[in-house]
């Protein structure tokens, strides 16, 4: 079988830095799905905005090295604790596909480049491939009573953010909130934790820098990417 992209993802993320560990941890965050051209057919999408949810079925296209463990470390766990890398949702796996619930928003069917679906709650990096989505069904998807592991046992740990006045100043009221929503979930390598280092992030365009002590991630700088 030979899977070629249907379309590619536009977000705020250029880099897998920050990049929320699963979809809908931050619920404003919107990108947008780009069609490629064989499939810039309004047709394919008739019926699509009576559903408020999509599976998104992707690549982990920014990840160039073949994995070879069998066993990962979860960033829920702190990276300290291995799994199976099919009992987690890693990004090192065999074959490099992702799946994402998010949320569809809206479609923009007339544009330049066909339709485009705009959805909000999304983990995937800018240039992601996209190999088919599928409308979320709740009598089929969802199963409120299922276990989930480690996971329902391990809560997410957010820090708190502080953005000075004169940088939010900088972002408008979405922008400022979005982005803080990102950075609550610690964006850092799971095995740093130096209050000294000053982060980068590029985020919408932007490079955000931070530093965390303490739990408190401050920022420290907000300019644009091209400077």
């Amino acid at each position: 079988m030979n899977i070629e992209p249907i379309a590619h993802f536009q977000s705020p993320f250029r880099s897998k830095f920050g990049i929320p560990k699963q979809a809908g941890l931050v619920a404003e965050l919107e990108g947008r799905i780009i069609f490629e051209p064989p499939y810039r057919n309004a047709d394919a999408l008739r019926g699509i905005e009576g559903f408020d949810y999509l599976w998104l079925i992707w690549a982990f296209s920014a990840n160039k090295h073949q994995p070879v463990s069998p066993v990962v470390r979860p960033p829920l766990l702190g990276g300290n604790e291995k799994m199976g890398v099919f009992a987690t949702r890693s990004p090192f796996r065999p074959n490099g596909i992702g799946l994402s619930c998010v949320k569809l928003d809206h479609v923009e069917w007339e544009t330049s480049r066909g339709p485009i679906i705009i959805v909000k709650g999304a983990d995937l990096m800018d240039g992601t491939p996209i190999f088919d989505l599928k409308p979320y069904v709740v009598y089929a998807d969802c199963k409120p009573e299922a276990r989930s592991g480690f996971v329902d046992t391990t809560s997410i740990k957010r820090l708190r953010v502080i953005i000075p006045n004169a940088l939010r100043s900088k972002l408008g009221e979405r922008e400022a909130r979005v982005l803080t929503q990102v950075l609550e979930l610690d964006p850092r390598p799971h095995y740093q934790n130096d209050p000294q280092k000053i982060y980068g992030m590029p985020f919408a365009g932007r490079d955000v820098k931070f530093s965390v002590a303490d739990g408190v991630l401050t920022v420290v700088g907000l300019d644009d990417e091209s400077l």
